[in-house]
């Protein structure tokens, strides 16, 4: 068992290393084992979306400012899709305890993301997240190019701005 956890430990820590630069701030998508809102195995490293952009916001249901950023994009988010082909992947930190009460959450806001659980924290520590919201935009190919945490009203326009900025550049 000793064995098989430090195994696993390496092998983040490996993962956690690559994705950042020298001064901590992630730049890549790890490859980290989460759950789905089924309860099923997932890795983020099979996130994508056909060379578009991705957002991903992590959140968790006791967050007040969470959900409002989720309510809002939620609000304009067709538009986005349709105008930019951009795709939020929303995940949430509720641990273990909780993670039962997060489908039934999403379920009665009818948020259109896609939606994935951390329950052990993994993959927020391999992205540097220290609190919530805290939402990252990726380029295509998977990089992180823009990175934003806690939420006021109005950061959706921000994000949509930058969104806007990597579609251009393309």
């Amino acid at each position: 068992m000793r064995k098989l956890i430090l195994t696993l430990f390496v092998i983040c820590s490996v993962s956690f290393l690559t994705a950042q630069d020298d001064a901590g701030q992630v730049n890549s998508l790890p490859a980290i084992n989460i759950f789905d809102i089924d309860q099923s195995p997932f890795n983020t490293g099979d996130i994508q979306n056909d060379g578009k952009p991705i957002i991903i916001s992590f959140w968790a249901t006791w967050c007040t400012p969470c959900v409002k950023e989720l309510n809002t994009i939620q609000e304009v988010y067709e538009d986005w899709q349709e105008e930019t082909g951009v795709k939020l992947v929303a995940i949430s930190i509720d641990d273990a305890r909780n993670a039962a009460r997060v489908k039934p959450f999403v379920n009665g806001r009818s948020w259109e993301y896609e939606v994935y659980l951390d329950k052990n924290s993994d993959f927020k520590r391999a992205m540097n997240v220290v609190n919530v919201p805290h939402t990252f935009l990726l380029d295509g190919n998977g990089n992180v190019v823009y990175s934003h945490s806690s939420y006021a009203p109005g950061d959706e326009e921000e994000l949509y701005d930058h969104i806007l900025e990597l579609i251009e550049g393309n």
